[in-house]
């Protein structure tokens, strides 16, 4: 009788780490069936989920349509019965459609999950299953724009580089060029070539991955710190350009050495004045540039479904004058994808609000029922609507008064940012950049540009720029 208590009590440390084991079991058991749920795409998608072969064995690859109905990828059947996949626009969407074979990119990635399943009625899976014929997969269709597409291509030529667009108010993603660029349907026979291939990069998204001194077009983020850090004083900001600024040892040139003579904070803008920047730059309060570089996404992962790059970005407590004057101009050790810059471009012509950007617009079945919608959302307000507006203001004013003025006078107004990046150092050697939206009262969609080795931005991206607006307005 006595020795039962005593039993018990040693039993109490068994069932104590029995009970913990089960709790944790349980726990674990709880947790993967809820990541299951919630994480359904990205395990589909995993290259070792062995479910992607059933899949594809049961169902036919989906087809991948434009926003206009037009279709940029489809499984045809060849003579032999063997299921291949069609590009029609050949090398036109190369980079924003992708390719399905050795691994997925673009689109192909993005909405594989939906390309291999079927929400086919149940009539037709039936018949299908009675002639032993595949199902057929959903249909994805895009935000992207075949007219604007080819009006980007054929504007960035022989050019190497990145051109997007999209609508600051939605997100959307209405073109997306990336050069150099491969044809997909000819990628089991020149896979190995473009992987050997170092030098060009050519499976490189360049609008989404590539990641380039953003020269002048960072001046939005300067002036954007400028005006936070001096809200009551900046517009009577003045300073004397006599075609560099000078601080003790070191130099910041204007481009080509031009002298802007005495500008204000408009007009050293409006001019890309890189002496007055570099002016500016040095004033600035490092940890308050931080806050706002942290504000605007820099050093840390986008809102982005698509593959990127983060942009990078070093400002520390004690960064030095002349670090600080390469920054102010968009320069140094400074890297930027053109679809961030596109980001912050759309948030200025959004009164500081950044939508997400989205390729995906909606999923049809077999019989054209909308199974997935996708619409926009916001991210976040990373600028306020006043610093919006004044951004906003001095953009136009590049086009009305500055490096963009082949942008002044048309039928649609415009707003924007030049940029000439050097990018070695040999002397003219830069990189054209372009960023802006039109129209400025009302923006309805904006265009980011880059072309690698060009020089001028306002020589060569801006009169791309030109062409796809004029494409947008005129359709």
């Amino acid at each position: 009788m006595n020795k039962r208590p005593a039993k018990k009590k040693k039993n109490m440390p068994i069932m104590a780490v029995t009970y913990l084991f089960v709790a944790v079991f349980l726990g674990m058991m709880g947790y993967i069936c809820h990541y299951s749920a919630t994480h359904k795409q990205e395990l589909i998608n995993n290259s070792y989920n062995g479910r992607q072969q059933m899949l594809t064995a049961k169902n036919t690859r989906g087809t991948i349509y434009a926003d206009g109905g037009e279709i940029l990828a489809q499984t045809v059947t060849d003579g032999e019965g063997k299921e291949i996949r069609s590009y029609p626009y050949g090398t036109l969407f190369s980079h924003a459609v992708g390719y399905a074979t050795h691994g997925r990119a673009g689109v192909e990635a993005l909405g594989n999950y939906y390309l291999i399943h079927s929400n086919a009625p149940l009539s037709e899976k039936v018949a299908n299953d009675m002639e032993g014929v595949k199902y057929l997969g959903d249909d994805v269709y895009t935000t992207l724009n075949v007219k604007l597409q080819e009006v980007a291509e054929r504007a960035l030529g022989i050019y190497r580089g990145a051109i997007i667009v999209s609508e600051p108010s939605t997100g959307k993603i209405l073109a997306m060029v990336s050069k150099p660029d491969y044809d997909p349907n000819n990628i089991e026979e020149i896979w190995d070539e473009l992987v050997e291939d170092k030098e060009s990069g050519i499976l490189l998204n360049r609008a989404t991955q590539g990641l380039y001194p953003p020269g002048s077009t960072f001046k939005i983020v300067t002036a954007l710190e400028y005006m936070r850090e001096n809200p009551e004083s900046y517009q009577n900001y003045s300073f004397l350009c006599g075609g560099s600024f000078v601080d003790g040892a070191d130099r910041i040139n204007c481009y080509h050495g031009q002298s802007h003579g005495s500008v204000d904070f408009a007009r050293s803008f409006a001019k890309s004045c890189n002496a007055s920047f570099a002016n500016m730059g040095v004033k600035l309060d490092r940890s308050k540039f931080r806050d706002t570089l942290s504000d605007l996404l820099f050093n840390q992962e986008l809102p982005l479904d698509v593959s990127y790059n983060k942009s990078r970005i070093d400002v520390k407590e004690d960064s030095p004058n002349v670090d600080m004057m390469q920054i102010a101009i968009g320069q140094g050790t400074t890297g930027m994808t053109p679809v961030h810059l596109n980001m912050i471009t759309n948030a200025v012509a959004n009164g500081g609000m950044l939508m997400k950007p989205y390729i995906l617009d909606h999923v049809e079945n077999s019989m054209g029922t909308v199974v997935e919608q996708f619409s926009p959302s916001s991210y976040k307000k990373i600028i306020s609507e006043g610093e919006a507006e004044a951004l906003a203001g001095l953009m136009h004013g590049v086009v009305e008064e500055g490096t963009a003025s082949k942008l002044k006078g048309l039928s649609y107004t415009a707003a924007g940012k030049t940029g000439s990046a050097e990018y070695n150092t040999v002397k003219g050697d830069s990189h054209a950049w372009f960023t802006g939206f039109a129209p400025v009262e009302d923006p309805k969609i904006s265009v980011t540009i880059i072309i690698e080795g060009a020089g001028s931005g306002g020589d060569f991206a801006v009169p791309i720029a030109k062409r796809i607006f004029d494409a947008y307005f005129e359709g």
